[in-house]
């Protein structure tokens, strides 16, 4: 079984993301196999860190290690608010980060996240 990665892209030019999405397009007209990419970008860190908060990522992690639960169990085995695990799990699926199973529970469907940051430039002097 494949690994799913989903890559995670801060202030990449969309340039990048257009050449790697024309790419794969030539790859599937000339009829090679491709393998799946799963990837969301953010404008800056800033935009980031406020959908890839602590508390987001805790929530990631424990359905990675604990396997698919249902917003109930979130709650109790992280011990947090009802109201706001259920908000951290609807903003990480409206992001794709994570998605319902066959039987509706949470599940974190990505053995690995990558992450790639680009720094700003340099003003010319």
């Amino acid at each position: 079984m494949n690994k799913q990665i989903l890559h995670v892209h801060v202030a990449e030019p969309h340039a990048d993301s257009l050449a790697r999405a024309a790419e794969t397009m030539e790859a599937l007209e000339r009829q090679e196999v491709v393998d799946p990419y799963f990837g969301i970008g953010f404008a800056d860190i800033g935009c980031m860190l406020a959908v890839l908060t602590p508390r987001r990522w805790n929530l990631i992690a424990l359905l990675r290690e604990k396997g698919p639960m249902n917003i109930a169990e979130l709650t109790r085995v992280t011990g947090g608010n009802h109201k706001n695990v259920h908000q951290d799990v609807l903003t990480l699926m409206e992001w794709h980060i994570l998605d319902r199973d066959e039987e509706g529970h949470i599940r974190a469907p990505f053995d690995e996240l990558v992450l790639d940051v680009k720094l700003p430039g340099t003003k010319a002097a």
